[in-house]
């Protein structure tokens, strides 16, 4: 009892010594926890999608069209919560052997989508960002189903993928005849299992202002058909693009030449005035760094050498597929009209659907300034240099051939005058003084 009254006499005056201390203690941590408490908690605001989202039981796939040379974004809608990465699978048509595995695990990540090219492998053109496929410059070959998953073989999400290539390029002088066919087309095929269509996008910005442009219109090719395929989820029942696998094999569309279309049609846009409040010691300043241009202000300008004889590709910086894109040769504008991909099978420019600039092969009348114009303002300029190389045989059809050809007949034809006309002055001299020598 003595114990028990000692102790309890202990404690008491230990709490009232440093009750002081723990009152300093206790308001310090009620003051610091609300703070500790907002930093770890998470935005009432943000929701997890994988949370709420259930995976169907059944694996299915949202069918979905692109145009090719586009960049694409296939999210992984719904996953486990406890899986943390994801794999995505790649097959042609189900059921098939052939299946590629496209993991990140090994560090495959592109930032920079303007170094990717046409010809390059699926493999290298991907990336998993935040469990969703970005594929860059998606190929007609690309077309197939993408499955989310893990690497223990669970499937949770699919895509069948559809890329089209523009197939056609349509002027207005196309436009109201195709338009006619087409309508004549619909009424013959109105008892048929399906009817093909064009869904178009609207039409693009302006590619230039100030001058005469162009504007662009995608439409892609569509089926509405009673009779899809129920697997492939579609945001219309009876409508599901050409190239899908929802369409069954007996409509004969897998070996049709099917694809998107392009139109094109001139369009003028005025030029917006841009008033910007520039110091004059900096605008002297620009001006003297030779960057006061009014034509062009802040125009990046870009140098690129290519030998001669080789083909080139050149790309507005900063341009998507989606953009209205145009390109100038100094001063001359290369409207698609004239310069479109397809229309001469012996052009040696062209501009291709992705707004790129092909040279098969470069020559050297080449050489000189490009601008290109991104949404109906000019962007950047390009400075191509052309140079031949080293030891190269040149053939009589070569600039510097034909010049140094050129030159030699002059040369010679030259001396062929003087050398007759020096003939002619001695002849009728010897004439001359034969004349005499007789009188």
């Amino acid at each position: 009892m003595g114990r028990t009254s000692a102790f309890q006499a202990d404690c008491c005056s230990f709490s009232l010594s440093d009750m002081r201390v723990y009152r300093v203690f206790l308001l310090s941590v009620w003051t610091l926890c609300p703070s500790f408490l907002v930093a770890y908690q998470a935005p009432e605001d943000k929701e997890d999608i994988f949370t709420t989202r259930a995976c169907p039981a059944l694996l299915v796939f949202d069918s979905v069209a692109y145009l090719a040379d586009m960049t694409i974004e296939l999210p992984c809608h719904c996953k486990p919560e406890e899986a943390l990465s994801v794999v995505w699978y790649y097959q042609k048509y189900l059921g098939t052997q052939d299946t590629r595995v496209l993991t990140d695990f090994s560090g495959t990540a592109i930032v920079d989508s303007s170094k990717v090219g046409r010809d390059v492998e699926l493999r290298s053109r991907f990336s998993i960002r935040l469990f969703s496929l970005i594929v860059f410059r998606v190929q007609e070959d690309d077309s197939g189903h993408y499955v989310c998953g893990t690497a223990s073989g669970e499937f949770f999400y699919g895509y069948d993928v559809d890329v089209q290539v523009v197939r056609r390029v349509l002027f207005p002088s196309d436009l109201v005849r195709t338009n006619r066919r087409r309508a004549s087309e619909a009424e013959q095929n109105l008892y048929k299992p399906f009817q093909m269509f064009m869904s178009y996008w609207p039409w693009s910005k302006c590619d230039r202002c100030g001058v005469n442009g162009e504007q662009t219109q995608v439409g892609l090719c569509y089926v509405m058909s009673q009779h899809l395929q129920v697997r492939y989820l579609r945001k219309s029942s009876n409508v599901t693009s050409c190239g899908s696998s929802a369409v069954p094999p007996r409509f004969g569309l897998a070996n049709g030449d099917l694809g998107a279309e392009l139109a094109v049609r001139s369009c003028h846009n005025p030029c917006s005035s841009k008033s910007t409040n520039v110091s004059p010691e900096r605008k002297d300043l620009l001006d003297f760094l030779g960057y006061g241009d009014p034509k062009s202000p802040g125009l990046a300008v870009y140098y690129h050498n290519h030998p001669v004889d080789s083909d080139l590709v050149l790309s507005c910086p900063g341009t998507n597929p989606q953009h209205a894109v145009a390109w100038d040769k100094g001063s001359a504008p290369l409207y698609r009209t004239e310069f479109m991909e397809g229309l001469n099978r012996s052009s040696r420019v062209f501009i291709d659907v992705g707004h790129h600039l092909h040279f098969r092969p470069v020559r050297l009348e080449d050489k000189g300034s490009y601008f290109c114009w991104i949404q109906g303002e000019k962007a950047a300029e390009i400075k191509l240099g052309v140079y031949s190389r080293p030891g190269r045989m040149r053939r009589i059809s070569d600039p510097e051939s034909v010049f140094v050809l050129e030159a030699i007949l002059m040369v010679y034809a030259l001396l062929t005058a003087v050398f007759l006309l020096i003939l002619s002055v001695r002849f009728i001299w010897q004439v001359n003084k034969e004349r005499r020598a007789l009188y």
